[in-house]
């Protein structure tokens, strides 16, 4: 289930190069993508590449975008090869697979299983080829790893319906694919969360209906956040390598969520947080207020066409 989360913008200040990167699938695409990157720590704006020099110093990095949006996945294509040429060999994360098709994944990865096959047992989500293949891609090129780090949808609904009770009800197959840690305070994070759900109607639900809808999702949420935290710690400490990992935003804003359990779970471990941010314009920026503690980095690109007819998504 996703949720809608605005971004609130206004302001100007000074652009920065942005990267030259290819689509995927996409040869007619222009190179250039229009992006500028504010450094929350600094408080300015800064060059891609001198956050790329950053995200080359971390342990685990967090992309978190609107999903949908072009230039937000050419810039998370570019980000890739940006650490390979600081001869980082990451491990890619992501949300979009869920821990039940890893097999699968390796399997294609290993050049063991064609791609026509790949596509139509992994579940990719539906804009896997636009969207999420070209990090796919890099990682089969250059040998990465890539792990599917999501509870299955299956699971996540059924806690969506029954609440937490749903996973002592997993059969024994089942639970290898959910966190064996859950943790899920009513803290800021569920506080965001429902307020998020508040601006969907509640048709004839009364209030305590609805309360106990939000907390059964928020358990759901939770659920995501506990297994894709556990998928990365267990990737890096298995790897030594980086972790990039691509979630919602909402996953890894404000370093909560995925990130936080991330950090509860490897404490010593250099956490950066990236949101990308897609706007109708990039000349009247001033990232102010909430955005300064959204993340380290706000990478900011122009919404194209197709992203501002489709609804964006960060869940």
């Amino acid at each position: 289930m996703f949720f809608f989360l605005p971004i609130l913008l206004a302001g100007a200040l000074q652009s920065a190069a942005p990267p030259t990167v290819s689509a995927p699938q996409a040869p007619s695409a222009p190179s250039y993508v229009p992006v500028r990157v504010f450094d929350t720590k600094a408080g300015a704006f800064v060059d891609f590449e001198v956050m790329l020099a950053s995200a080359a110093k971390a342990d685990l990095i967090f992309v978190g975008e609107q999903h949908n949006d072009p230039n937000t996945h050419r810039l998370e294509a570019a980000l890739l090869d940006g650490l390979h040429r600081r001869k980082v060999r990451p491990v890619v994360s992501l949300e979009m697979f869920e821990r039940d098709v890893q097999p699968v994944i390796d399997s294609y990865l290993s050049g063991q299983t064609p791609e026509g096959e790949f596509r139509k047992t992994a579940r990719p989500w539906p804009r896997y080829g636009t969207d999420y293949r070209a990090l796919v891609e890099a990682a089969k090129q250059h040998g990465w790893t890539v792990v599917a780090a999501n509870v299955p949808r299956r699971i996540a609904s059924a806690v969506a319906k029954s609440g937490r009770d749903a996973i002592a009800q997993l059969p024994e197959t089942d639970r290898p694919f959910v966190a064996r840690d859950l943790d899920c305070p009513r803290d800021t994070y569920f506080d965001r969360f429902a307020a998020t759900m508040t601006g969907h109607p509640g048709g004839t639900q009364t209030a305590d209906e609805r309360q106990a809808m939000t907390e059964r999702y928020y358990w759901a949420q939770c659920v995501k956040d506990e297994t894709m935290a556990e998928s990365i710690v267990a990737a890096l400490e298995k790897s030594g390598s980086p972790v990039v990992h691509y979630n919602g935003a909402f996953h890894s804003d404000f370093g909560l969520g995925t990130a936080e359990r991330v950090r509860r779970r490897a404490p010593a471990r250099r956490v950066l947080v990236i949101s990308m941010l897609p706007v109708a314009d990039l000349d009247t920026l001033t990232p102010s207020g909430e955005d300064l503690k959204r993340a380290n980095y706000l990478v900011f690109t122009t919404s194209t066409p197709s992203a501002e007819r489709a609804t964006l998504k960060s869940f």
